[in-house]
């Protein structure tokens, strides 16, 4: 049986819910799956021979899924990413690419692309210093604005806060600022108490979900409530986004505001679709897997 590598930072829950629906995806497709976290993997320079060393096997296997990258210092997140781009070069098809990845974990970058292809985006700044940060946090408050501050890389909602002018707000110093500060213009929903969440394969919209949290996030993670979404207009605007940014397959958040404008917030190169699956009866596993291989047949 052919080995697929789904790289994972879930190796010791046996790559979790995700990871096993791709197992037994790739499985029906006659490949066996070899979870393994980047972290493990280690280069070698010997000799001018470049090799990447994977746990538990000899050489690479042809394909690669990239299911999870685990949290580290920046050393070690561009040193797993460095794994993935010598890989790329040596000839395994990395599913999504590592530059997918790298431009989509960094949301300021995103954001920056959106733009630059004509796809509302909320107004967004993005500096390293206080007195750069506060100012324009004042003016945007001031202007009867709310923002949004946001880590740079992050995730299911975590570090993401209000900054109302209704109330003191200290801007903060902490683990999920990390030295730089991204706040964006929070869109003002009106009675659209909820996000989309796109999930785009090969330019298609797979999926639509529409998510209802307690609060104002809607992600999954924090129990948000998924259910189908018809929406053309928000399957259009979450497909060009994934095009956007150059992408096999992604997750799109998308919001509509008061004026029934859409808005992409995100563009998510690793998404989770376990709630996903809850609204949809294609398997999307299979769809996944089914890319991956048609991706690398035509390269």
């Amino acid at each position: 049986m052919k080995i697929v590598t789904i790289f994972t930072d879930e190796v010791a829950q046996a790559g979790g819910w995700h990871g096993q629906a791709l197992a037994q995806a790739f499985a029906r497709q006659g490949w066996q799956a070899h979870m393994v976290c980047l972290d493990s993997c280690h280069v070698s320079i010997v000799d001018q021979r470049v090799q990447v060393h994977i746990p538990g096997l000899s050489q690479p296997s042809p394909i690669a899924f990239v299911r999870g990258v685990a949290a580290g210092s920046t050393q070690q997140i561009i040193t797993r990413m460095n794994i993935l781009h010598t890989l790329q070069r040596q000839g395994m098809t990395i599913y999504n690419h590592a530059r997918a990845i790298e431009t989509t974990v960094d949301k300021s970058l995103t954001t920056q692309l959106l733009a630059e292809h004509g796809i509302a985006t909320p107004n967004t700044w993005v500096c390293e210093y206080r007195q750069v940060a506060h100012p324009l946090m004042q003016q945007a408050l001031d202007n009867g604005k709310t923002l949004v501050i946001k880590p740079l890389f992050g995730s299911q909602g975590k570090g993401v806060r209000l900054i109302e002018h209704t109330r003191q707000f200290a801007l903060p110093q902490d683990m999920f600022v990390d030295g730089v500060y991204y706040l964006q213009e929070k869109i003002d929903c009106g009675i659209n108490q909820h996000d989309y969440r796109v999930f785009v394969v090969n330019g298609e919209p797979v999926a639509v979900m529409r998510r209802q949290g307690d609060d104002w996030l809607h992600n999954v993670a924090r129990g948000a409530r998924c259910t189908a979404s018809d929406e053309a207009d928000v399957a259009e605007i979450g497909v060009k986004a994934a095009n956007a940014i150059g992408i096999n397959y992604a997750g799109v958040d998308i919001m509509r505001d008061k004026h029934g404008k859409l808005w992409v917030i995100e563009v998510n190169s690793i998404p989770a679709w376990r709630g996903l699956q809850t609204i949809t009866d294609l398997n999307i596993a299979d769809i996944l897997v089914a890319d991956l291989l048609r991706f690398a047949q035509g390269q």
